[in-house]
Formats: structure tokens, C-alpha cells, sequence
């Protein structure tokens, strides 16, 4: 590595900072965190950089949009270190972390066309458990009670007061009798909580998906940020490619290539 930071033309910090629109002192910064390794000095103490170090910028900064700064940083360390091993697992997991978001997507996208396809469930009466057979009750205009929303998802009625506690339904109560009192929203929610459910996920991980559905105003709104999901998702999964490139290509500079890296039978 001593021989190619000494190679070729040397660079200034304002010359790497000028192509990328950063300022010299972000240029230090990267060098003082480990994502440039260390520049040589003029006999006056100069900082003096070379191809190799304009290669670990091009390849922090194309890192960047895939896996976020934090993680960028973490890989270039360990390149820079001689851990290429470590910048690998970290590289690993971004990819594995964009999969699982993948497959939240489909689960979400799943969960809702499972809810297209079902009605739902008409207003009943609700007696309030341990109370006896108690009065019935009759739902408000547009809501529905406890017992026949458990009945039409078949599950329990402890099972919709969990997910009230979750927060992934917010029935209201009923002014006269205390009775819940679940309106269209609070519906539509437990329905997908309930789809959600049905597909593995635990209550922590929907209750964020709930709040995004609630966020976008009701389902048929929660289309556009369904697309703009994907779109994102997408960017992201192209930015991990084009940083994979520009890291093999410092790699390669280092003279620790992928390609390199593989032993031969």
C-alpha cells in the first residue's frame, strides 16, 4: 500500500474536495475518521494525496446512498485497516436489511388486497366480558363492537384489546355505556393488523406499518406511498450496486480486489 500512495501525481485537498463539491475540510474530516487512509506530508507539513486517495473518495461517496454514512464509514475503516473481511459482513447485512424491507413491502401489499377482498363486518352488540350476559348494546352509525369485529376476523376479543394496548387499533368508547366502539378506521386497521398477523409478522413490527396507513389518511391514499416505496427501495438496490463497483475498484488499487481475494483451486 506504501508504494501506491507514493505513486503518481500528487493531489491536494482542495483538488480531491473541487470534483465532488466538498469543502478541504471535509476532505480532513474523512481522513481523520479513517474513511481516506492517511495522507503524506510535504517536508512543511503539508497534507499530500494521491490516486489511491481519490479512488477511497469516489468509493465513500458511492457507498453513501446504499448504506448510509454510518455504515459507509464502518466499510472504508475496515478496508483501510486491512479488515476486508469486516467491510464485507457489513456489506452483507445492508443487503440482507434491503431484502427484509422487500419483504415487508410484500406483506403489506399482500395484507391489502386480502382486505379488498373482504367485507366488513356489519355493526352488532357487544357485552362486556366478565360482566355476564349484560345489555346489548347497539353500535353507533358506522361502527361496530367488540364481539362481532372478533367474530368476523375469527379471533378473540382479548386478542383485539392486545392490539388496542399495541396500538395498532384505537376504538373509541361508547359515551353511555363504556362499551368500545370500533368506527371504519379502527376497522380497517385491525383488519390489516390482522392480515399482518396472519403472515408472521409480531405486533412491534406492524405497529409502524399501521401508523404509515394512518399517516397516508386510509388505504386508497397509502397507493402512492406504496409506489414511492418501491421506487425508493429500488434506488437504494442500484445504489448498492454502483457502490460495490467503485469499492472494488479502490480495492483493486490497494491491490486487494475481490477477484483477488479468491483463492484459487
Amino acid at each position: 500500500m506504501g508504494r501506491n500512495l507514493q505513486n503518481g501525481k500528487r493531489l491536494r485537498p482542495v483538488d480531491l474536495a473541487r470534483g465532488h463539491g466538498l469543502s478541504t475540510q471535509a476532505i480532513r474530516n474523512y481522513e481523520e475518521t479513517g474513511i481516506l487512509p492517511a495522507a503524506g506530508r510535504t517536508p512543511h507539513g503539508y497534507r499530500t494525496y494521491t490516486s489511491l486517495h481519490a479512488a477511497a473518495l469516489r468509493a465513500f461517496l458511492a457507498l453513501v446512498p446504499g448504506h448510509g454514512h454510518q455504515t459507509a464509514t464502518s466499510i472504508m475503516r475496515a478496508v483501510n485497516q486491512g479488515s476486508a473481511d469486516e467491510a464485507f459482513r457489513l456489506i452483507d447485512e445492508s443487503h440482507a436489511q434491503l431484502l427484509e424491507d422487500r419483504r415487508t413491502l410484500q406483506a403489506v401489499e399482500s395484507a391489502l388486497r386480502d382486505l379488498e377482498r373482504t367485507p366488513a363486518p356489519e355493526p352488532g352488540a357487544e357485552s362486556e366480558p366478565g360482566a355476564g350476559p349484560g345489555p346489548v348494546a347497539v353500535a353507533a352509525p358506522g361502527g361496530t363492537f367488540i364481539g362481532p369485529l372478533a367474530e368476523q376476523l375469527g379471533i378473540g376479543p382479548a386478542t383485539l384489546r392486545k392490539w388496542e394496548r399495541a396500538g395498532l387499533v384505537r376504538p373509541r368508547r361508547d359515551p353511555l355505556t363504556g362499551y368500545r366502539v370500533y368506527d371504519e378506521a379502527a376497522v380497517r386497521d385491525a383488519r390489516l393488523a390482522h392480515q399482518l398477523r396472519r403472515g408472521g409478522y409480531l405486533l412491534e413490527r406492524i405497529a409502524p406499518l399501521i401508523a404509515q396507513v394512518r399517516a397516508a389518511g386510509g388505504l386508497e391514499p397509502l397507493q402512492a406511498t406504496l409506489r414511492d416505496w418501491h421506487g425508493r427501495l429500488s434506488a437504494r438496490g442500484r445504489a448498492l450496486l454502483t457502490g460495490a463497483a467503485e469499492l472494488e475498484a479502490y480495492l483493486r488499487e490497494r491491490g486487494s480486489g475481490l477477484l483477488s481475494a479468491i483463492p484459487d483451486d
